[in-house]
């Protein structure tokens, strides 16, 4: 496919771009560091460091996407080039309203895990935060139900939203993924 002219398609805020890529890389770390840490026969050491870092990292991206909420909010993204059809819109704006959604599910649905399970969140601890539920094991359980079944739809929605991206940086060359990609200095 021939190279379109992206210079022209307006990206995202620098703020936008750095909320995207922190939070893409905290989503990244914490969900095998999840899928690790509960693996039978793991070194006691490295089963707590997973442990720590995916409930830890849970509350840095609940935070971040608050944020990142608000900020879409006060700036709206720029708008999709004119090559994009119309209902490929839509779905890209369905699967950012559901990329939303699932990240706030999980992260909901982990802190109530742990602590209606009557385990700490160190950070959340360490600063005097106070538990929003107390030890519930009926509220643990479905907490871990759901945080079990939104992963799945999260992962796969996080490899159509990457498969996307990949597809308009790599075959249609048309600016869609470099709207958040960082910016280059100009020389």
């Amino acid at each position: 496919m021939p190279t379109k002219d992206i210079t022209a398609t307006p990206s995202y805020r620098p703020t936008a771009r750095v909320l995207h890529w922190l939070i893409a890389a905290l989503v990244l770390a914490t969900i095998p560091a999840g899928q690790i840490m509960i693996l039978k026969g793991l070194p006691r050491e490295l089963q707590d460091a997973l442990f720590l870092l995916h409930k830890n990292g849970g509350v840095v991206i609940g935070l971040l996407m608050i944020v990142r909420l608000g900020y879409r909010l006060i700036y709206p993204p720029p708008p999709l080039p004119p090559s994009v059809p119309a209902v490929q819109a839509k779905i890209a704006g369905l699967t950012h309203l559901l990329l939303y959604a699932l990240i706030f599910v999980m992260v909901g649905s982990g802190y109530l895990r742990v602590i209606a399970g009557g385990y700490p969140i160190e950070g959340l601890d360490a600063l005097g935060v106070p538990h929003l539920v107390g030890r519930h094991e009926g509220l643990e359980k479905a907490a871990q139900a759901t945080h079990a079944i939104t992963r799945i739809a999260l992962v796969a929605l996080i490899a159509v939203h990457i498969c996307a991206a990949l597809f308009h940086a790599f075959w249609l060359r048309d600016g869609v993924m470099a709207r958040m990609w960082p910016r280059r200095s100009a020389k």
